[in-house]
């Protein structure tokens, strides 16, 4: 069974709202992403991606979006400790809230940066890179 987990790209004055990942965190602590996570069972609904996305940015970050998010693409992969995962990542489009680490056991800090800012960041993984890249041409 496969681990779903949804992630917000969100660009505000030609920035992207992006996260220092705490030490804490099981996979990948400490580098650079977007804010995000797994999306909850729920039983039977409709949107739950996409609900999942905008409740995980408020509760990360303390941000929220306008209504409509926009598919920007998947893909997957294991866990250090073998848990297949399945990531997507949406574009989001900023509302309001002034971005702030909320959930320090997920989140150590909270930027935005520049596309170029990002590409060159030492602690910026290669997925990471991949997302906002693709996030920047669906913009």
């Amino acid at each position: 069974m496969f681990i779903v987990n949804v992630e917000g790209a969100v660009c505000k004055d030609g920035q992207w709202l992006m996260i220092t990942r705490s030490m804490k965190e099981e996979h990948a602590g400490g580098t650079l992403s977007l804010a995000g996570g797994k999306v909850d069972r729920e039983g039977h609904t409709l949107d739950i991606l996409e609900r999942t996305v905008k409740r995980e940015l408020y509760e990360e970050v303390g941000v929220e979006v306008k209504e409509s998010v926009t598919y920007v693409y998947s893909s997957s992969f294991v866990t250090d400790d073998d848990r297949p995962v399945i990531n997507m990542v949406f574009l989001c489009e900023y509302d309001k809230g002034t971005p702030y680490s909320k959930s320090p056991d997920e989140v150590e800090s909270v930027q935005w940066m520049t596309l170029s800012e990002i590409m060159n960041h030492p602690k910026a993984p290669p997925w990471t890179k991949e997302s906002v890249q693709r996030a920047e041409e669906a913009r």
